[in-house]
């Protein structure tokens, strides 16, 4: 047992291994912080990139007598906009993992938040408004999905797609109905568990079909979608019935959304969810994906490459320090690299960090972005790319204080 655990951490030394040209260098990079308008109880940030550049950070801020408000802001002039309110309410259903949203169209914007349906701990419903004068206003909201049942419905993912938003989620449709009114689209079919869902809707909110893409998966692990010259791809987190939870990914092709397929085969046999859902990006006909998993008890950040659109993938490249926590993103720089970020435990709580791999699975750059609690309340760090700069948000913990800190990075200095 010592000799492999020896030969296990000598394996992960060499792969996170830096590069000659950093040895003489600090290990975190220098950062922009950047000051943003939320409030000193913010949580739950996303970032969203228009097809121009056009750079938006959603959140909630936490406000009196049980309200919330969801609010975004731009990036114009070196700086982040006065904030501008989608929406405010009380009986939100607030979580750590399952943030809201912001897609923007063209000439409409789309935002998504959880709200109660019943008294049930998780009976809670996909709201969404939409916007058609870039935010000033936004008209009463609508319910993504249609089933009308008092069940989990969240860990949504919205896109553009041609002039309609894409969005696809979790539903808990068939967790409160008996296996008889289920209905089989796949060999993964099977009531009583979570589905996945997707749609589609106009500027108007006019909805498109309702498609069931697969009714067997994890219960509360986050989705993510891309958008591709052959069409759209969806990765999310399966669970087959002995309860093995790894990455499964499906395509719209020539408009039919293919079987799901594993990304790779983990075989994570676990009882619970890990409330960790994968991440994907794309450039060009390269799709990157990166996971986290814990298979024989072994806990790693994975990323693998495709070069043909998601068809076929690489073998994984582990990136991690030996103790991951997983909530990972990732980003392409450009054709032929991607950046991944994740938390990773430290003896003083977590670290985000951020790592460069190239599409031939090479890891160029292992780097500390900022320290951070290793709680659920410190979130999912989020990355984005828009032009040269890469945008970071994350929350940051301090006494009773939750608050969204907003950074920048040239990608001129990572010297690819």
């Amino acid at each position: 047992m010592k000799a492999y655990l020896f030969f296990f951490l000598s394996l992960c030394l060499l792969a996170c291994q830096p590069t000659s040209h950093e040895e003489a260098e600090d290990n975190k990079w220098q950062l922009t912080t950047v000051e943003n308008p939320v409030s000193s109880q913010s949580g739950e940030p996303n970032l969203f990139v228009a097809d121009q550049g056009e750079v938006y950070l959603s959140w909630i801020d936490a406000l009196e007598n049980d309200e919330h408000a969801l609010r975004f802001a731009k990036w114009e002039n070196m700086q982040w906009s006065a904030p501008q309110t989608i929406a405010q309410d009380s009986g939100w259903f607030v979580n750590w993992a399952d943030f809201p949203s912001l897609s923007v169209n063209k000439n409409f914007m789309a935002a998504h938040w959880l709200a109660k349906s019943a008294e049930g701990t998780y009976d809670y419903e996909v709201k969404v408004a939409l916007s058609e004068d870039l935010g000033k206003s936004w008209v009463p909201p609508f319910v993504l999905h249609r089933d009308e049942i008092a069940a989990e419905h969240g860990f949504v993912t919205m896109l553009p797609d041609q002039e309609r938003i894409f969005a696809v989620w979790l539903d808990g449709r068939f967790t409160k109905e008996n296996d008889s009114k289920s209905t089989a689209v796949n060999e993964h079919a099977h009531g009583g568990a979570m589905s996945l869902y997707a749609t589609t809707f106009d500027q108007k909110g006019s909805m498109g079909k309702e498609i069931a893409l697969d009714h067997r998966i994890c219960d509360c692990c986050q989705t993510d979608a891309v958008n591709t010259a052959q069409g759209l791809i969806v990765v999310y987190r399966d669970r087959s019935e002995n309860e093995v939870r790894d990455i499964y990914i499906t395509r719209e092709l020539d408009g039919k959304w293919t079987i799901p397929t594993p990304v790779f085969v983990d075989n994570w046999q676990i009882k619970a969810c890990p409330v960790n859902g994968p991440a994907i990006a794309a450039e060009g006909e390269n799709v990157a994906i990166t996971w986290f998993t814990a298979a024989e008890d072994i806990p790693k950040v994975q990323i693998v490459f495709s070069n043909d659109y998601g068809t076929s993938f690489t073998e994984p490249v582990q990136i991690h320090h030996g103790n991951p926590l997983g909530r990972v993103d990732v980003i392409m720089l450009d054709n032929d690299h991607a950046m991944v970020s994740w938390l990773e435990a430290t003896d003083k709580g977590a670290e985000i960090r951020a790592a460069v791999v190239s599409t031939n699975q090479q890891l160029i750059i292992d780097r500390q972005i900022a320290n951070t609690a290793d709680s659920r309340s410190s979130g999912f760090p989020i990355m984005e790319k828009a032009g040269n700069e890469v945008f970071f948000a994350w929350t940051d913990l301090k006494d009773d204080r939750s608050k969204i800190i907003t950074a920048m990075l040239n990608i001129n200095e990572l010297a690819l």
